[in-house]
């Protein structure tokens, strides 16, 4: 089947309660792990390409998106794919051409009113193509930008934000934080209840790995949509590859190890995608 649509995804969550995992994607085995985890749990997924994962595989967007597509395309669940934490245009602007659905833009590090032009212009730009865009306010953490310790994402100006820029998903700062490798970030459920109030489109919570299973739940209750985890995977994936060295420190064949690192990612994705996709209230 052909690659799914992000903003169909998000819809249908929404529609039924549920939330929908976006799984951040590194190599072709974090694709392949991912898709398999959504066709054992029967729950479509979002396949995320981050700048930084493009800037890893030598800043050409298309090789990887390619993958990725080739991937979802087999699948027999929906698989959509999405730019994530796009700073870069012109890479922004490439991952259309190669045939993402959706995109993040973050000038989160602009002044507000500069974050507001710039999300503008662009979400002007990529929704006339059909495509979708997520922008981010507030500061999330481990990045310096919207998700910051401490920082918290105001309703008001998130109402105003998304009105102003025309975008079709908000992520907002409400606790958690980028590249935990613990799963101890508590989140703001009361805040996330304003923000659903107070912001017509969908939210997403970004820095997923960092919070556990029931927070996570209570998060989708709560009103969050899309929920982006990355960290999660390379936990298991780095664990798996250290064990199967030490077993046997004469392996070479980096498909001995892979595979076991693929098969990790798998469970832990398929764990979570059911987290998500539970039912809220």
């Amino acid at each position: 089947m052909p690659a799914a649509a992000t903003s169909a995804l998000v819809a249908a969550a929404r529609e039924s309660g549920r939330g929908v995992a976006a799984f951040n994607v590194i190599t072709l085995e974090h694709a392949e792990a991912i898709t398999a985890a959504a066709e054992r749990t029967g729950l479509p997924v979002v396949l995320q390409i981050s700048e930084n994962a493009v800037r890893f595989h030598g800043g050409r967007v298309e090789p990887v998106v390619a993958a990725a597509a080739a991937v979802a395309r087999a699948a027999s669940v929906p698989v959509a794919l999405h730019l994530d934490h796009v700073e870069d245009e012109d890479l922004l602007r490439a991952g259309v051409a190669a045939g993402v659905s959706s995109v993040m833009v973050d000038a989160s590090k602009l002044p507000y009113e500069e974050n507001v032009a710039a999300t503008a212009r662009i979400t002007r730009w990529a929704q006339a193509r059909g495509v979708w865009v997520e922008a981010e306010l507030g500061e999330v953490g481990g990045k310096d930008g919207a998700h910051a310790p401490g920082v918290r994402t105001d309703p008001g100006e998130a109402a105003a934000f998304t009105a102003a820029t025309g975008v079709d998903a908000l992520a907002v700062a409400v606790g958690s934080s980028h590249a935990m490798t613990e799963r101890t970030a508590r989140l703001d459920l009361e805040l996330i209840g304003r923000l659903r109030t107070a912001v017509p489109v969908p939210l997403v919570l970004h820095g997923s790995s960092g919070v556990a299973d029931g927070e996570l739940r209570a998060a989708v209750a709560a009103g969050m949509v899309k929920v982006n985890i990355g960290t999660a995977l390379n936990i298991a994936f780095t664990a798996a590859v250290r064990e199967r060295l030490a077993e046997d420190e004469r392996v070479v064949d980096p498909r001995r190890y892979l595979s076991p690192a693929r098969d990790a990612m798998t469970a832990v994705a398929a764990h979570l995608l059911e987290v998500v996709a539970a039912r809220s209230a």
